[in-house]
């Protein structure tokens, strides 16, 4: 498909990841780009969806917007987080092959996959087993999405792909302390702590989870080049292939943040899932993608970023 021909809506399109796809979308000479704004179109209301495919009527629908947050917010709202991600995903699609869409672009999560999912995770462990219970909510209600693609394929012929990027950071990210993931709350509490001078940061948990991140620049061109070149009906994984600790995690931030002071682990608070890292062979063999920034690169980028606009992200 070649995406400069056609028009495309973004979901989400002014959030995080969202601001970067439409990016790399121009990059690729994308003119005919819309992206709808939650205070005009409600996708959690039906009409609202119904609406909003008349308005823009794309060829293409890149769906990224979703309700989301780290373990915290999670645990406060389980049911608000299956809810809206279930009702959104369920009437885009659905009246996204009513209205003729060319291609549907389904953005999952990793916390889809079992709580003791063999690592690296594989595509095809993405059932055999419960999510990890602090988010289970949220990744079952994406991976839902998965489900009605397959079933809308094979009944109605609609194509609809389905993409599982790995926790994301970069600039522009959210830190907001109550519903940021990992790296944008470390990198703000390590720059907070570091200027008011305070000896000691508190994290959750006790460090030793792993986790796999994603460049966010690296994801949007990963997206955008799955809906170019990838028309498959199986999940596709998206990652960087590396893993590290959180504690790792943890003490190189401190580093790059100039820091000094001390990390008081709260091992009372829960660690999430133990273990994170994809097998990211199918994406490379299917759309040629394979993530281009190393971890350091992209957290001084971001270190960077927040610096300079961190009162933007709050």
């Amino acid at each position: 498909m070649r995406l400069a021909d056609k028009s495309i809506v973004v979901t989400g399109g002014a959030g995080f990841l969202g601001r970067h796809v439409v990016n790399e979308l121009r990059l690729q000479g994308c003119e005919r780009i819309s992206v709808p704004r939650s205070r005009e179109y409600d996708l959690r209301k039906e009409a609202h969806i119904i609406r909003m495919l008349d308005d823009f009527r794309p060829d293409v629908v890149i769906h990224l917007a979703a309700v989301v947050g780290g373990i915290g917010a999670n645990e406060k709202n389980p049911g608000l987080f299956f809810y809206d991600n279930l009702v959104m995903g369920a009437h885009l699609i659905e009246h996204s092959r009513l209205r003729g869409v060319e291609k549907f672009v389904a953005i999952g999560t990793i916390c889809s996959y079992p709580k003791f999912a063999p690592v690296p995770f594989q595509e095809s462990d993405l059932w055999n087993g419960y999510p990890e219970e602090t988010n289970a909510p949220y990744g079952l209600a994406k991976k839902m999405m998965l489900v009605q693609s397959q079933a809308y394929r094979k009944q109605y012929g609609f194509n609809s792909i389905f993409l599982l990027p790995v926790n994301l950071y970069g600039p522009g990210d959210n830190f907001d302390l109550e519903t940021s993931h990992v790296i944008p709350a470390m990198i703000r509490k390590c720059e907070e702590a570091r200027r008011r001078g305070d000896p000691s940061i508190r994290l959750w948990g006790d460090g030793t989870p792993t986790r796999e991140f994603l460049y966010v620049e690296d994801a949007a061109q990963a997206i955008v080049r799955a809906a170019e070149r990838y028309d498959g009906d199986a999940p596709v994984n998206l990652g960087s292939g590396h893993e590290v600790s959180i504690r790792e995690l943890a003490e190189t931030i401190r580093e790059l943040t100039g820091y000094e002071g001390d990390i008081i682990w709260e091992t009372g608070r829960p660690n999430g899932q133990p273990r994170r890292r994809l097998d990211v062979r199918l994406a490379k063999e299917t759309f040629g993608f394979e993530a281009g920034t190393d971890i350091a690169t992209g957290l001084n980028r971001t270190i960077e970023w927040y610096r300079r606009n961190g009162h933007e992200s709050r």
